[in-house]
């Protein structure tokens, strides 16, 4: 689980869910199994297990006494396109007693914008659903700001591409600037995701970026380091 950070108050909301596999010993990177299990129509009972165990997991954090406000699950395009999605939302969040906007589903700007009337109607299901809805990856796409203003999301990542590129090309920091004002303009929350150092860190910041993730901030933890992750952060404020 990668920690989602407050910039501005430095304190930990969510945690977004990774998906690992370890074969032999070796962890396989995402970019070698991912694409498989596209191909070969595997990624819907993944994505299904990932939801399920997300918010089994939140639920634990939260009755362990936690202040987790929400975990993002990535879903691939073939699985937005499958009734399972929001019938594994539904059951997901019933079961384990979530309240709404407790999970946010991260979606690429072409799932969400290339076939708008049908997707509309699918989105709003999932938001009725409890979910919320953010973005991934955005200015990466072919985003349509007409449909940007139409679609009911929260949220808008900005791609690892454009932040660690900011030291080196002044450019990047002006797409970051775009993007935030941009989202400031429409109400959506500004996610910035691939912080490694500090000076992207207080770039970022000063921009008016809203919610961090990075090695800088915090590696990846396995779901028994969460509450070892709180414990410090408490320890630090005191």
């Amino acid at each position: 689980y990668q920690p989602c950070v407050d910039i501005g108050q430095g304190r930990v909301t969510g945690m977004e869910a990774l998906l690992r596999w370890r074969r032999d010993g070796r962890l396989v990177p995402p970019g070698e199994f991912i694409p498989v299990a596209e191909d070969t129509g595997l990624i819907v009972p993944i994505g299904e297990w990932v939801l399920q165990t997300a918010a089994e997991r939140l639920a634990a954090w939260r009755r362990a006494g936690l202040p987790v406000e929400r975990i993002a699950v990535n879903v691939p395009t073939i699985h937005f396109e499958r009734e399972s999605l929001l019938s594994t939302l539904r059951a997901a969040m019933h079961v384990h007693r979530l309240a709404p906007r407790s999970l946010e589903l991260e979606l690429t700007e072409t799932c969400m914008v290339r076939d708008f009337e049908r997707t509309l109607p699918q989105i709003e299901a999932l938001i009725s659903a409890g979910a919320t809805l953010a973005i991934d990856d955005f200015g990466t796409g072919y985003s349509s700001l007409a449909y940007l203003s139409t679609l009911p999301i929260d949220s808008l990542k900005i791609d690892r591409s454009f932040v660690m590129g900011m030291e080196q090309q002044a450019q990047n920091v002006e797409i970051v600037r775009a993007v935030v004002n941009l989202g400031r303009s429409l109400g959506k929350k500004i996610i910035a995701e691939g912080i490694e150092t500090v000076e992207q860190l207080a770039t970022l910041k000063e921009l008016g970026v809203d919610v961090g993730q990075g090695y800088l901030l915090s590696r990846p933890l396995r779901p028994d380091q969460v509450a070892a992750l709180f414990a410090t952060m408490v320890t630090e404020a005191g």
